[in-house]
């Protein structure tokens, strides 16, 4: 495999493996680092990332709250080597999450619905 293909970050397309966007920081507009990306969720039919899910807060791993963000509101930002998202520090503390202890149910078409509405209004960075 070429580096290009491997480091999924290259400049030569726009494929990227998820080994390479988990761990990705995430940035508002104005630079703030808010977190990373965790994992990311997949429409099992239609195989489109729907969701990014950033690790928030915490320190050293623990304490962290999860966000799920639309994957349409990020935006990869070359210069920075991350994603912005429309979003300050205190629109992603009020948004939904949850923590390990409390893992949403994904199955359950509300949960989605509550992301959307949140996000919906959102303009892209």
């Amino acid at each position: 495999m070429s580096e290009t293909m491997t480091n999924g970050l290259g400049d030569k397309h726009d494929l990227i493996s998820s080994d390479q966007v988990e761990g990705t920081a995430v940035y508002s507009p104005a630079g703030e680092k808010l977190g990373t990306v965790r994992y990311f969720m997949v429409d099992k039919i239609t195989g489109e990332v729907a969701y990014v899910v950033m690790s928030f807060g915490g320190f050293m791993g623990m304490g962290n709250s999860y966000h799920p963000l639309p994957w349409k509101s990020l935006n990869y930002d070359r210069n920075r080597g991350g994603y912005v998202v429309a979003l300050t520090h205190e629109q992603l503390e009020a948004a939904p999450a949850y923590t390990e202890n409390t893992s949403p149910d994904w199955s359950n078409s509300t949960y989605g619905s509550q992301i959307d509405t949140y996000y919906g209004g959102l303009p892209r960075p």
